[in-house]
């Protein structure tokens, strides 16, 4: 059975998106070059960030309609509110959707520089 392990986004300036990334997770990259950056998480996901000028096979849209969702899951419902909280006010990343009960569970959503929605929530589907 396959099991995925790695989201790949595209971005037009990788440095800048990794050192985005670098911060909000405190962590450094495992490889970074101008084209290409890899995050190695401690449960072993990856996230990739390659240039969208460079990937192979190139974009078939234009490069700004490639956009994704990065979910990260948290242990508890007062952690949604704390990162909420963290980013939006303290890090001064763009929200743009306030925590929120949806039917999966607590959640809100949040922008990085390149406009790939970043969504923490405590799921909620056994309650």
């Amino acid at each position: 059975m396959l099991t995925a392990n790695m989201t790949i986004i595209y971005v037009p300036n990788v440095v800048k998106s990794a050192d985005f990334y670098a911060a909000l997770f405190d962590i450094k990259p495992a490889e970074l070059s101008p084209t290409f950056a890899m995050f190695v998480f401690e449960s072993g996901f990856k996230l990739g960030i390659w240039s969208q000028y460079t990937v192979e096979p190139a974009l078939s849209l234009p490069a700004s309609a490639a956009r994704s969702e990065i979910v990260f899951k948290t242990a508890r419902k007062d952690d949604v509110d704390f990162l909420y909280h963290e980013w939006g006010v303290l890090r001064e990343i763009t929200i743009i959707q306030s925590p929120v009960r949806m039917d999966f569970g607590y959640t809100f959503t949040a922008l990085d520089p390149d406009g790939h929605r970043l969504r923490v929530c405590y799921l909620q589907l056994d309650e």
